[in-house]
């Protein structure tokens, strides 16, 4: 039943057989995971960061299991839209390309994805391309054109549609005009001819004639060689099923490779209920998102639903992610500031030896079923609050922050980490800028009371409140966190 180190118990969802199964590694105590990465043609937005995001929740899991992963996430480094920028931009492809591939990194980075274990660029490969067409090639399942493009011969691969459940009737399309070269208009191109209206450096010398990658084979190139010719699981958003993932799984198999034994997908992001696309005006970049909201919030909301189902981006959805970071933030910064602990200490807490709760567990281990592990994590809160207002014992306190925190750092976000610490509902520089004005008002408001002026003391109070600032008095004094309902 896929027992791991650490007793978890492991069921997927695959793709290819539309069915929940235990999950059991090609090699025990060790992941090996695939994640088609971006095509660098613009700015990252919401759906790259809901998909990445997913997969980033997978391999915290993963490794929280007791399981060591090898994450790959490739970057497409040259298409055709690449190309097509270049030209309307006047910038060299190869730079707009790197331009926006550290953009994903750096916004990327600030969420809280952790980074994969190798990010091999599209361009970086092309000789084991080219040994993966001449491969192809001698089984009898690719051809060249003679005039620098290679073809994927479909028709020669029984298990062609097996991803997608299509047959190949299924995918003709009579009305479509079929490319020079092609001997069926539904193969695809594993390598493009060079064309005179694109740079001479956008191409490569291969034994078929000079040319540049197709989408489909560098996936098959490079995960075969970093993982080897069979691997655990290939992941990316739903959209990537048919073309992209029917044809690389076509080519490796075709190829005589076991490839991926587990296909795993998000799903789409609408925005205001409708799929997100430029021609929709709803389109919300990567940037604009982080900017409107606290960074935190954003992950949260784009991880709570679970990893197949539609997440829905709005004005709603954010103010309830808003507030429940911020509960689950404050009540964690007010529990480690009742124990004592010091900031950095509790970043750096080892939370991977804390026993989480049983029904966090199972609903994780029942294909990250995340809506129901998040159930847990507020009634893990909630409990915390309650030790918090009754004064209990500190060993108490400790288990329950611990439990908490270690929850949450399972989505990446737990509130104490060095990625979150000082995060609430804004930024750092502007949380310490009001932390500062309202400790001036809880001092006079100290200063009134301890005069017996109870109606100065009561005016700073409500005056506060008014505010959004929630004011709680305890032996130590006043706190506030800011008042969050939903």
């Amino acid at each position: 039943m896929g027992q791991y180190p650490g007793g978890v118990t492991l069921h997927l969802h695959d793709t290819a057989t539309r069915s929940v199964a235990p999950f059991t590694p090609v090699r025990e105590g060790a992941v090996s995971m695939y994640v088609c990465g971006p095509t660098t043609q613009g700015a990252p937005h919401l759906g790259h960061l809901r998909t990445f995001l997913a997969f980033d929740v997978l391999v915290r899991w993963l490794e929280r299991s007791g399981l060591a992963v090898t994450h790959i996430r490739n970057v497409t480094d040259i298409d055709d839209k690449i190309l097509t920028r270049s030209a309307e931009t006047g910038a060299d492809w190869w730079a707009l390309s790197l331009r926006f591939e550290r953009e994903f990194q750096d916004v990327l980075d600030q969420i809280g994805n952790r980074r994969p274990s190798y990010e091999p660029r599209a361009t970086g490969h092309v000789p084991e391309m080219i040994e993966l067409m001449e491969l192809l090639i001698e089984r009898g399942h690719a051809y060249a054109d003679g005039n620098g493009s290679v073809y994927f011969d479909v028709a020669s691969h029984p298990g062609y549609g097996s991803l997608t459940r299509q047959s190949l009737g299924d995918m003709q399309d009579a009305g479509e005009e079929m490319e020079p070269g092609k001997r069926d208009r539904r193969d695809f191109a594993l390598w493009k001819a060079a064309k005179a209206t694109e740079p001479d450096s956008a191409s490569w010398d291969t034994p078929f004639g000079r040319g540049r990658p197709g989408w489909h084979l560098e996936c098959s190139a490079m995960s075969r060689k970093y993982l080897g010719e069979t691997f655990d699981i290939h992941a990316g958003g739903l959209d990537l099923r048919f073309p992209h993932h029917e044809n690389e799984q076509a080519q490796s198999h075709a190829a005589g490779f076991g490839f991926a034994r587990l296909w795993m997908h998000s799903g789409v992001l609408t925005v205001d209920g409708q799929k997100m696309g430029k021609s929709l005006d709803n389109f919300v970049t990567a940037a604009r998102a982080l900017a409107e909201h606290p960074t935190a919030a954003v992950r949260l909301a784009l991880v709570s639903g679970h990893y197949r189902a539609t997440v829905e981006y709005n004005a709603t959805a954010m103010r309830e992610a808003e507030t429940v970071w911020e509960r689950f933030s404050a009540t964690a910064r007010r529990a480690a500031e009742l124990l004592g602990e010091d900031p950095s200490a509790a970043a750096e807490a080892d939370l991977s030896a804390i026993e989480l709760p049983a029904e966090f567990v199972a609903a994780m281990d029942d294909d990250l079923t995340v809506p129901e592990a998040l159930a847990v994590i507020h009634r893990e809160q909630s409990a915390l609050n309650s030790l918090l207002a009754a004064g209990a014992a500190r060993s108490e306190i400790v288990a329950g922050l611990g439990r908490l925190r270690a929850m949450l750092d399972v989505l990446g976000l737990d509130p104490l980490s060095v990625q979150w610490a000082g995060a609430t509902g804004t930024t750092g520089a502007e949380h310490a800028a009001l932390d500062s004005l309202i400790t001036a008002q809880l001092a006079a408001r100290a200063a009134a009371r301890a005069e017996k002026d109870w109606a100065r003391a009561d005016a700073l109070r409500d005056a506060l409140t008014a505010a959004g600032i929630r004011i709680e008095d305890g032996q130590d004094g006043a706190r506030w966190t800011l008042e969050t309902t939903i």
